[in-house]
């Protein structure tokens, strides 16, 4: 190769990809990687040997491809965004025609379409909660500990499970959020995701029953002492952490099924069928959740973007599902008297 626009497409997209990797978290590399593997198999099934042979009607020919393969909206949304991305790229590098990028079409897609329907309803989690804090057989275990650290703080599965005992400041009454990526616990935001979140007094003593009675003592491969920690004294792994939440959030834990199974015999208790619950909730619905709650509770939007490291756009846009009539009776109704004349 004697110039960039001799790059192949797949080339091009392994020069991008290490580029961005100091930039972002190890999942939105993943992101982008598994969303330019289809963009480079469609170019190499296209004949496309070069990025210079690139134009707006290769763009729209691979669009139209993938659209046609009837995926989501948001979804073709996100793929002709990341492809853009990758353009901008290679007109940095002068591998392709300055503005070639403009012609990369990012379909627009409704915003009741963008945001995230599914969430753990703020009255299901409280209900949820209440139940762990009142039975002495389930307080302080581990489905309790992380339904209580989740919804309280809003975080992230990966800022969860990245813990460890010594970000856990019981008698300060708060945890840490820190960016640790030499030992495999990274934060999506890096650096600027690091943070200290306070607790109330009844969410650290759930966390303390639970270091006391139910974590097993563990370190890590890297000599760490996670916070979270599985019965082969490990630190959780997201997938395990993920079968720990929907297990967590299980209606049946709290009350009856609402789907009328026997909670004796049903296969959904169990650690492998428990995502398939209808009624159970991954990680980040309960984050969805959590921010609708803190909203709705007059958290002020820029205080809750900093408890939950998120922008208040994307919150506003992605995770804050109350509905107009909530807004009002919740939010604004309590400003109401503000506004009388005497």
């Amino acid at each position: 190769m004697n110039a960039p626009t001799d790059l192949t497409p797949r080339d091009a997209v392994r020069r991008y990809l290490d580029r961005r990797s100091t930039e972002l978290s190890e999942s939105s590399v993943r992101t982008y990687r598994y969303r330019l593997k289809l963009w480079v198999e469609w170019c190499e099934d296209e004949n496309i040997e070069r990025v210079e042979e690139m134009n707006g009607w290769t763009f729209e020919r691979f669009e139209a491809f993938r659209a046609g393969q009837g995926i989501a909206s948001p979804t073709l949304h996100g793929e002709m965004e990341t492809l853009k991305g990758h353009v901008e790229y290679l007109e940095r590098i002068e591998a392709v025609d300055d503005g070639l990028a403009k012609k990369v079409h990012v379909p627009d897609v409704p915003e009741s379409e963008m945001s995230r329907d599914t969430m753990l309803r703020p009255e299901d989690a409280e209900d949820l909660i209440r139940f762990y804090r009142t039975n002495d057989h389930v307080y302080g275990s581990r489905f309790h500990v992380i339904l209580e650290l989740a919804f309280h703080t809003g975080a992230r599965l990966g800022a969860l499970r990245g813990l460890d005992l010594r970000d856990y400041h019981s008698d300060e009454q708060f945890i840490e959020f820190v960016h640790r990526p030499e030992t495999e616990t990274p934060l999506k935001n890096q650096r600027s995701g690091e943070r200290s979140v306070s607790l109330l007094p009844e969410v650290c003593d759930a966390v303390d029953a639970y270091v006391a009675h139910h974590r097993p003592s563990a370190h890590d491969d890297f000599g760490r002492s996670p916070l979270l920690v599985t019965n082969h004294k490990n630190r959780v792994s997201e997938n395990a952490f993920r079968s720990w939440m929907y297990r967590a959030t299980q209606p049946c834990v709290a009350g009856t099924c609402p789907h009328n199974y026997d909670r004796t015999t049903c296969d959904f208790r169990s650690h492998s069928e428990a995502s398939k619950c209808p009624s159970s909730r991954a990680p980040h619905h309960v984050r969805t959740g959590s921010i609708t709650w803190h909203r709705d509770r007059g958290f002020p939007p820029e205080v809750t973007a900093e408890r939950v490291n998120a922008s208040q756009e994307v919150i506003e846009k992605h995770y804050d599902k109350a509905s107009q009539r909530e807004r009002m009776e919740l939010r604004r109704r309590p400003h109401l008297g503000k506004l009388k004349i005497d």
